[in-house]
């Protein structure tokens, strides 16, 4: 069985500068890339990098980058059959400017993205009946994710929703249909309307999201690691000491390490330790795709912290 993943492509426009630009100031930057990104592509590639067998739907343009988008995920061994090549939309891609300190402004143009619709919905529909559990994002139109989530559940496969970049939509309408919502501090302030700074917060904040529907509530708290909401329990999963290089992809990283976890037969627990895990290998590395650790990378750093 598959893992899933319905969601954005984009090509990543990379500049490295010494620290971040105020408004109206420019600054020379150390170095440029293109780097094969989004969150749909790169939480694709976080699960296939798990030796998992893994399937990206969505959306690119008829270009180059749409070309290299596939074929970067292809080497991955992502299967790419679902993914549309929309003649009348430019491909996505996400400008990004990343400090020498690991910090992080991103504005993303959606292109093809944007035109997700029932087409690409009617190819869901059919591949999830291979598929053990599917990952979305908000990078896609949310009414597209709203009834991706609904179709999931009518055929009995685990959905995970990463509510990145938070939209506006009917809680009624998504969270009886996942299981999992992992927003990370600002996502759930955006979320619950009030700051998400501290552990204390954010158990309020998934006490109220609990309220609105959700079943399992995993808040990313950077150095304060991640804290976990059930119905039956809360509980924190200390972050992993890490050098951070590069924050772009960590939280992609989390979902995708998180999704093969599960997959995988690993309890809750582990799985979130799995995935903290995951995204602290991110981080200490430079770009989104090239970021994401192999498995084996996942299992030697957990035996070195004396996880595993």
């Amino acid at each position: 069985m598959t893992v899933l993943v319905f969601g954005s492509l984009n090509m990543d426009l990379v500049v490295q500068s010494p620290r971040l630009p105020v408004p109206g100031e420019t600054l020379l930057g150390n170095q440029f890339n293109t780097i094969p990104g989004g969150k749909g592509a790169n939480q694709a590639v976080a699960v296939a990098r798990q030796q998992v067998p893994t399937q990206m739907m969505g959306r690119v343009g008829a270009d180059d980058f749409g070309q290299r988008l596939r074929h970067a995920l292809t080497l991955d061994e992502v299967a790419v059959e679902g993914i549309q090549v929309d003649p009348n939309a430019h491909t996505g891609v996400a400008a990004i400017v990343v400090s020498d300190q690991g910090e992080n402004h991103i504005i993303v143009v959606p292109g093809a993205n944007s035109r997700v619709d029932k087409t690409d919905l009617s190819k869901l529909e059919v591949a999830l009946k291979q598929a053990d559990l599917l990952l979305l994002q908000f990078e896609i139109p949310m009414a597209a994710v709203i009834q991706a989530a609904q179709l999931a559940h009518a055929a009995g496969v685990t959905v995970i929703v990463d509510p990145a970049p938070v939209q506006a939509f009917d809680p009624s309408e998504l969270y009886p249909y996942i299981h999992v919502l992992t927003p990370n501090q600002v996502e759930a302030a955006q979320l619950v309307g009030f700051p998400v700074d501290t552990l204390e917060q954010a158990s309020e904040a998934i006490a109220q999201l609990h309220d609105q529907g959700a079943e399992t509530v995993l808040i990313k708290m950077g150095e304060q690691g991640v804290l976990c909401g059930t119905p039956q329990e809360i509980f924190h999963i200390p972050a992993f000491p890490i050098t951070v290089v590069d924050t772009v992809a960590a939280g992609d990283a989390f979902n995708g390490g998180l999704a093969a976890a599960l997959q995988s037969g690993k309890s809750l627990t582990a799985a979130v330790t799995w995935a903290t895990a995951t995204a602290a290998l991110s981080v200490s590395h430079a770009g989104a795709q090239p970021s994401l650790p192999q498995r084996s990378h996942v299992e030697t750093f957990l035996k070195q912290q004396h996880v595993l």
